[in-house]
C-alpha cells in the first residue's frame, strides 16, 4: 500500500489516557450542576469538544435555566483549565508504546506524521510540550479542531493537513485513531487507510460496529499494514 501520510489522534490513540479526559468533562459539567454517565462522555470523546459539551447538554440540561451557548463556553472554558492542569503535572502522562517507534518507522521511510485532535491548540501544546513532540521535527503537522470550521467528523483536519504536507491523493493517507468519529472522519476524507485502536476509549466490540478498514490493539501492528 501507498501511504504517504498517516494521521494519529493523540488522546487514546498515541498518548496514554486512563480516563483523564473523561473525568475531566464530568467535573466541568458537575461544576454546573450537570450530572453526565461515564459512559455517555466515552460517546463523544473524539468530537470538537464544544461540540461534544452540546451533545451531552442535549441528553442532560433538560431544565434550561441558563443559555445554552454561554454554559457550553462556561463548561468548556473549565475543561480547558482541567485538561491544561492536568497534563502540566500528570506524572504519568506518557506515549502509549510503540507511539514513538512507529513515529520513527515512519520517517525512516519518508511517510510523513500528522496528529490531529478535538482538543484545541492550548491543551495540545502542553501535550507536545511535556513528551517533547515539538521538537527535532518528530511531527510534520499538528491541527487541532478549533483551527478549522468543523471538527470530527468532518474532512477539514485531514484535508488541511493534506494541503500543507502536499499530499494530494486521499487513497495514499491513512487515518488511525480511537473512536468512532476517527472513522467517520477518514471515510470522510476518503482516506485509503482506516485504522482503530483498542488502547483509548472503545472497546474492540463497540468499533466493530463502525466497520474501520482494521482494528489493531497496540501501534506495533501498525507498520506491517503499510509495507
Amino acid at each position: 500500500m501507498s501511504i504517504k501520510l498517516v494521521v494519529f489522534d493523540i488522546a487514546g490513540t498515541t498518548v496514554r489516557d486512563k480516563g483523564s479526559v473523561a473525568e475531566a468533562f464530568m467535573q466541568a459539567a458537575g461544576g454546573f450542576g450537570i450530572t453526565v454517565p461515564l459512559e455517555e462522555v466515552n460517546k463523544v470523546m473524539g468530537f470538537r469538544k464544544k461540540e461534544a459539551i452540546r451533545i451531552l447538554l442535549d441528553k442532560f440540561y433538560l431544565e434550561r435555566k441558563e443559555d445554552v451557548e454561554a454554559l457550553i463556553e462556561k463548561i468548556h472554558d473549565a475543561f480547558t483549565r482541567n485538561m491544561i492542569d492536568f497534563y502540566e503535572q500528570d506524572v504519568d502522562l506518557a506515549p502509549l508504546p510503540y507511539a514513538e517507534a512507529t513515529f520513527a518507522w515512519l520517517k525512516e521511510r519518508d511517510i510523513k506524521i500528522a496528529l490531529n485532535t478535538g482538543f484545541t491548540r492550548p491543551i495540545t501544546n502542553t501535550i507536545l510540550k511535556r513528551l517533547q513532540w515539538d521538537r527535532n521535527g518528530v511531527i510534520d503537522m499538528v491541527i487541532t479542531s478549533d483551527e478549522v470550521p468543523e471538527g470530527r467528523p468532518h474532512p477539514y483536519m485531514i484535508a488541511a493537513i493534506m494541503q500543507q504536507l502536499q499530499v494530494t491523493d486521499p487513497t495514499q493517507v491513512a487515518k488511525v485513531g480511537d473512536t468512532e468519529v476517527d472513522v467517520e472522519e477518514g471515510r470522510n476524507a476518503a482516506c485509503g487507510l482506516v485504522v482503530s485502536v483498542t488502547t483509548g476509549a472503545y472497546t474492540r466490540s463497540e468499533l466493530e460496529q463502525y466497520n474501520p478498514d482494521i482494528i489493531i490493539d497496540s501501534l506495533a501492528e501498525f507498520p506491517p499494514l503499510i509495507q
